[in-house]
């Protein structure tokens, strides 16, 4: 592969002509062999960035993530392309991870995605060993910062493989991450030199637009009304997802309903008829969307106040991606902020009820300290909850912070299909056919119907098997569930609950240990960002595009004159110079003392008297200066030190 240029591997794989904006800079970083941070927007390519050089460098390209839908999307891209790839991560059973790794062992595999909890198991550091590895890409780097707004400890796993593959480089990928989380990603990673690209984080065909509106579900209506084409609109929890998709639907504009708790099935199906167009809003919690390339939706609106900017940014920016015009609105009212706060307040569990949680988990799942390292369990939150007499919201945040520790892993079931994968060999299964008549028919069904079913395991559905043999899908299933516990396959059934897995031998309860710095430190980072997002919303008086980039360290950036704040800057007929002009002319005498509006024409000779009554009227409409009773005006906005004032 090395004898290709970059530029015909990704025209032959991809079949693009040229590459997006820093693509190409980052990519010569990494086969250059410098460790490499890139920042990329949602939607600005990130995984192109470390599979071209991955396919010209000679061995395995090591991708961590810990999306396993965006995994197994990736891999499924890959192999769609012809290019080898596997995925290892917790949930899988032993067999499927055994069967990855011999593809990797036997130098198969060009791309290896894992989950970082399985970065130290003993299966992967004995793999580690036998492979040549030519990169590690670490995707949604800013998992291993503290600081950042999704944390998660086994990130920090990843800089002990590499004292074990000196020479390698890492490619560090996010598309959020603020200036401290940035300096964090390179340190945590041991980069020797600080190598960072970043993409400017500003979207100049999407408009982003903030409403106060006591009647949110009208305001909705309006914007899908109003704004042609594909939508995406976001929710905090899952009842909600049903009933504003029925209140869309009842109103005559084609929606549906997405969140983590459905079937498998069902997911598949509503995701594939809005990515196919055929569904033209889906109303989801934060589930939906990570890794659905739809490059043409037109509006994402967000009915409850996000818990970062980080994850806003992210969540918008899934809007427009063909660099049409797009809308990203936020919808909110006085409680939604009391709420925000009061979720904050649920997030962070008490240590001893966390410590609770864990020790009433290992009795659930009938684990005994010392056992139960990546042992798999289904899980029902509220069979659990209800057999402790737990609070379900706070308790589901207690396994999270778990998670977070990385004691366990929570994944909910992914699969769309039952899976089987045959453990022998064609002529052991042909004498086991012989010996064992009844077997036979299901047996011979099974070899007709799915090929490379002795290689990995093949998605397969008991109904079609069950119409093909004149049985019940049940009885089908009886059957697999038979010939798995004789070990003549291993039957992998669909399942709709969620799993837990342990990453870790169970603990006593009194030993989970719980720093009270990093609980602490992370909770004031938590608030800090929550304040930001309702600085966010409630400010009216600078440009949305502005507050968002600002917030990710880039200052240099021009107001958008689309968003709702530019839009009423814009009525005042005034332009950005004009407008900052006078401001720097009139504020000095405002902050002095009071005057009136014909001193402060008098003090702008040069402007129109016209334009610097309109900058006015806009400084009093935004509470930025005051009409006392005696006529005079006076500048009000104490705020306006701190940044949070528009001047610009």
């Amino acid at each position: 592969m090395s004898e290709l240029t970059i530029h015909q591997v990704l025209t032959r794989y991809w079949g693009f002509s040229s590459f997006r904006p820093l693509q190409e800079d980052i990519i010569h970083s990494v086969l250059s062999g410098k460790d490499t941070l890139a920042l990329l927007p949602t939607g600005g390519g990130k995984s192109i960035c470390f599979q071209v050089p991955g396919l010209m460098m000679d061995g395995i390209t090591l991708v961590v993530t810990p999306l396993i839908a965006l995994m197994k999307d990736q891999v499924e891209n890959l192999r769609k392309r012809n290019i080898t790839a596997e995925a290892v991560y917790s949930g899988m059973t032993h067999r499927e991870m055994e069967l990855a790794m011999n593809h990797v062992l036997h130098n198969k595999v060009k791309f290896f995605y894992l989950s970082p909890e399985r970065l130290l198991t003993d299966m992967f550091q004995t793999t580690l060993e036998h492979i040549k590895v030519s990169l590690i890409a670490v995707d949604e780097a800013h998992c291993i910062s503290q600081w950042g707004y999704d944390f998660r400890p086994p990130y920090l796993r990843i800089a002990e493989i590499r004292d074990k593959l000196p020479g390698v480089p890492v490619m560090a990928l996010t598309a959020t991450a603020t200036p401290k989380v940035v300096e964090d990603i390179q340190e945590k990673l041991h980069f020797p030199v600080k190598n960072v690209f970043e993409r400017s984080f500003e979207r100049k065909n999407l408009a982003y637009v903030v409403f106060k509106d006591e009647n949110k579900l009208e305001r909705l209506l309006k914007i899908c009304t109003n704004v042609k084409g594909t939508g995406i609109i976001y929710v905090r929890n899952r009842r909600k997802t049903r009933e504003i998709a029925g209140f869309l639907i009842r109103n005559k504009i084609s929606a549906d309903f997405y969140h983590a708790g459905l079937s498998p099935q069902d997911r598949e199906k509503k995701q594939d008829a809005w990515k196919r167009g055929f569904l033209r809003t889906m109303v989801s919690t934060n589930a939906f969307g990570m890794g659905i390339d739809k490059s043409d939706v037109r509006f994402v609106v967000h009915m409850d106040l996000p818990d970062s900017l980080e994850a806003y940014f992210q969540e918008a920016g899934r809007a427009g991606r063909d660099e049409m015009k797009a809308y990203a609105v936020s919808l909110y009212e006085d409680a939604d902020v009391l709420d925000s706060l009061h979720n904050l307040e649920l997030s962070y569990p008490s240590p001893d009820y966390i410590r609770n949680v864990y020790k009433a988990l290992g009795n659930y799942l009938n684990l005994i300290p010392g056992t139960g390292r990546d042992t798999v369990h289904e899980f029902d939150l509220m069979a659990f909850c209800n057999t402790y007499d737990f609070k379900s919201l706070i308790t589901y945040n207690a396994l999270k912070f778990i998670e977070r520790e990385g004691f366990i892993s929570m994944n909910e079931a992914m699969e769309t299909h039952s899976r089987i994968v045959f453990n022998v060999k064609k002529d052991d299964l042909y004498r086991f056919q012989v010996e064992n008549a009844v077997y036979d028919p299901i047996i011979k069904t099974i070899l007709r119907s799915y090929g490379g079913i002795f290689t990995e395991p093949v998605s397969i559905s008991e109904n079609e098997l069950g119409n093909r043999l004149s049985i019940s899908s049940e009885q089908i299933a009886r059957f697999l569930k038979q010939l798995d516990r004789l070990e003549v396959l291993t039957y992998i059934p669909a399942t709709d609950k969620p799993r837990i897995t342990f990453c870790s031998e169970l603990i006593k309860a009194d030993d989970l240990s719980i720093s009270q710095q990093h609980y602490f430190e992370r909770r004031a980072e938590a608030e800090l960002r929550l304040e930001s997002v309702i600085n966010y919303v409630t400010s009216t008086n600078k440009c949305r595009s502005q507050m968002l980039i600002s917030y990710f360290g880039q200052t240099e950036s021009k107001r958008c004159g689309v968003c709702d704040v530019c839009i009423e800057r814009n009525k005042a007929d005034l332009s950005e110079l004009e407008f900052s002009h006078i401001i720097d002319i009139i504020k000095p005498l405002l902050k002095v003392g009071g005057s009136d509006l014909k001193q402060l024409v008098d003090a702008c000779p040069r402007i129109s008297e016209e334009k610097v009554i309109n900058a006015v009227n806009w400084l009093v409409d935004n509470d930025k200066i005051a009409v006392s009773d005696d006529g005079l005006f006076r500048w009000i906005a104490p705020q306006d030190e701190k940044g949070n004032y528009y001047t610009k």
